[in-house]
């Protein structure tokens, strides 16, 4: 990036050099005599203020209009042919597009008014104004606005990807907190529950009540442990919380594999996945519905998926990965708000997540999430 910057600048660099030396000898060949000088120096002023605009945006905007501005009176009570001229006219394009794509809005609408006051002020330094817009009048006010239109669009999008971005961003975080009234009714109801079988023990038989009150505690370790992993996520006061009940892993590789791909899947039985916290299981299921989500409409040439849900001594790891042949729009696809919601909430949990092409050919998305054995449950009490 920064070598791709220091090459666009040299490019630019050039391109003024040639416009002001281009305009020098058509003043010296119509005025005679140094008259190019004052307009070649104001100008070469103004295109260094723009090739330094990186280092500070403001002052080089400013430092430019206020050298701009200048130029025009001097062309008007000196007698000197016409400002700004072409060269310092691309130069203020530069400085006010550049501008308008990074500075906080209301420098920027401070910088293009400027801008446009250069641009009409020109008028002050035209030698015969006529019927129609002088013509130095109308190259700038040309200039002026291909800068504006230059870094308004870019800042547009930005803002437009940005607010998607949040969108997305925001309704898993929704989704996640309806969950998580599914995590604590969950945890809660086991603690009720083995309270009441407490109960019941002391009056039948006093010397397991130590037994009934370890197991107690270990699933309020367990309910504490599964807030801990979700307690940073914020929930919209005006949406309700509602159950989050998704179909099994099996039906769901199911309903994709009936579209006429073939799947190998390496899936855990009830059994297992019902010893994990309700917020692992739902993610896991989350992630491989997105991912299979998007195979079917970014890669529909993919013959055969793999979906393979494994869990270690700490950990959950979810890969679904295709065969699908490369082509040259798809990463831009496979990498949209669906994959930014899924690291959105594997990241949530303190998990990991990973997409990308793999070796050869195909896609592969990979989440690790992090899932405490009992003996480090009980710890984080």
């Amino acid at each position: 990036m920064r070598v791709r910057r220091w090459a666009a600048d040299i490019g630019l660099g050039v391109v003024f050099a040639v416009v002001l030396a281009f305009w020098a000898s058509r003043v010296a060949d119509s005025w005679g005599g140094g008259y190019w000088r004052f307009g070649c120096a104001a100008g070469a002023v103004v295109c260094a203020a723009a090739l330094a605009r990186r280092l500070d945006r403001t002052r080089a905007a400013v430092a430019g209009l206020a050298v701009a501005a200048t130029a025009v009176l001097a062309s008007r009570f000196a007698g000197l042919p016409s400002e700004p001229g072409p060269g310092m006219a691309l130069g203020l394009s530069v400085l006010v597009g550049s501008a308008v794509r990074v500075l906080p809005v209301h420098v920027a609408r401070a910088v293009a008014g400027g801008g446009l006051a250069v641009a009409v002020g020109s008028l002050l330094s035209a030698h015969a104004l006529t019927a129609g817009v002088p013509s130095v009048t109308a190259l700038n006010v040309a200039a002026w606005l291909a800068g504006v239109v230059a870094g308004l669009v870019p800042r547009l999008l930005d803002a437009r990807r940005r607010a998607a971005a949040e969108a997305v961003r925001r309704a898993e975080r929704l989704a996640l907190a309806r969950e998580l009234h599914d995590v604590v009714a969950h945890h809660v109801t086991g603690i009720v529950v083995q309270a009441q079988a407490a109960r019941i023990v002391a009056r039948r038989s006093p010397e397991k009540v130590g037994g009934a009150l370890a197991d107690i505690e270990a699933a309020g370790s367990d309910a504490l442990a599964a807030m801990r992993r979700v307690v940073g996520l914020l929930r919209d006061p005006g949406d309700p919380a509602g159950p989050a009940a998704p179909a099994g892993l099996d039906e769901l590789v199911g309903r994709f594999e009936a579209d006429g791909r073939a799947v190998r899947a390496r899936l855990p039985d009830e059994e297992e996945t019902a010893a994990w916290p309700p917020e692992v299981t739902g993610t896991v299921y989350r992630v491989v519905q997105e991912s299979l989500t998007n195979i079917a409409r970014h890669a529909p040439q993919a013959r055969s998926v793999t979906v393979s849900v494994e869990r270690d001594r700490e950990a959950v790891t979810v890969e679904v990965a295709d065969d699908s042949p490369r082509g040259p729009a798809r990463h831009h696809q496979r990498g949209g708000y669906g994959l930014l919601g899924m690291r959105e909430r594997v990241e949530a949990l303190g998990g990991t997540l990973r997409a990308g092409p793999r070796p050869g050919s195909g896609w592969s998305v990979l989440a690790t999430l992090p899932v405490p054995g009992r003996d480090q449950r009980c710890d984080q009490r």
